[in-house]
């Protein structure tokens, strides 16, 4: 039984290490496909101006994603608060004919996904202090084919503000330090750190965005627990080989046991049948005179 579990264990850890995003860029096309492709949603005939929390698949958990449909010369002339994210009156969207849908995606220090900006980007000598926060808009030509690829628009900064973002109610005062960097991922994995605007207010400069700190002393960084959390699904996968190995070669064995001893008995079953030939014969060949 003991063993039943351990190898359900391991086809689980490696069934993870296989069917979550590997890279920054994976969770950002899986969150899309999800939402604009999936057949059982119907996010692209949402009500205008309205913010819709998304539910994600099990091996997005973690990620907290929302959409919302807004008329892209409303969005230019007025701007738009989507929650952390102030857009202001004079953003430049394009291309957009009409409509575009704005999807505000976080990904929390506690989940796995935090573990793909460790990897993706060099992040050496800084540590994560806040959710990394994205802002993706999309175009749907067809909205009503569910096959069709949205295409991805730029949402820039006008001349008169920036495009900024709030942490102030993603960090505590435990986690918040007068010390802390912005942090900008960008699609090509580069990372940019730079000041803060206000106390956990960033400018958004292009990708997503972070609040980081410089590392101090002998931390642990998650960037060594992600190497150890890699390391402990690849031996779980070796793990999961040697115990298919194993269950093969003990099957082998059991059937070879069997077939040995199935001959065994044969070859006896077929000796004494020779004997009782060879006496009844014997027994014949020497008959007993008559009276």
């Amino acid at each position: 039984m003991a063993f039943q579990y351990l190898l359900l264990l391991l086809l689980a850890l490696t069934f993870i290490s296989f069917a979550n995003p590997t890279k920054v860029a994976d969770m950002d096309v899986a969150i899309r496909d999800y939402i604009f492709r999936s057949p059982h949603n119907n996010n692209t005939n949402l009500r205008t101006g309205q913010l819709h929390n998304i539910h994600l698949t099990p091996n997005l958990w973690g990620i907290n994603v929302d959409l919302i449909r807004l008329r892209c010369g409303s969005l230019q002339r007025y701007g738009a608060r989507i929650k952390e994210f102030d857009l202001p009156s004079g953003v430049k969207v394009y291309p957009c004919i009409t409509r575009v849908f704005v999807v505000r995606q976080s990904c929390g220090l506690d989940c796995s996904c935090s573990s793909l900006y460790y990897n993706t980007y060099d992040l050496s000598g800084y540590q994560l202090i806040s959710p990394v926060l994205g802002l993706n808009a999309y175009q749907i030509h067809n909205s009503g084919n569910s096959n069709t690829t949205p295409t991805q628009v730029s949402i820039v900064s006008g001349k008169r503000r920036p495009i900024t973002v709030d942490f102030t109610s993603l960090v505590n005062n435990n986690t918040s330090s007068p010390a802390a960097l912005c942090a900008s991922f960008d699609g090509e994995g580069r990372v940019s750190v730079y000041n803060q605007e206000q106390p956990n207010v960033c400018v958004a400069k292009g990708g997503q965005l972070g609040l980081v700190v410089v590392f101090r002393g002998k931390l642990v960084s998650k960037v060594k627990i992600v190497v150890v959390s890699s390391i402990g699904a690849a031996l779980g996968a070796f793990l999961l080989s040697l115990l298919m190995v194993a269950m093969l070669a003990k099957k082998k064995m059991k059937k070879n046991k069997k077939d040995d001893m199935e001959r065994r008995a044969y070859e006896e079953e077929a000796f004494q049948v020779s004997m009782v030939g060879h006496v009844h014969v014997h027994h014949h060949q020497y008959p007993t005179p008559s009276s």
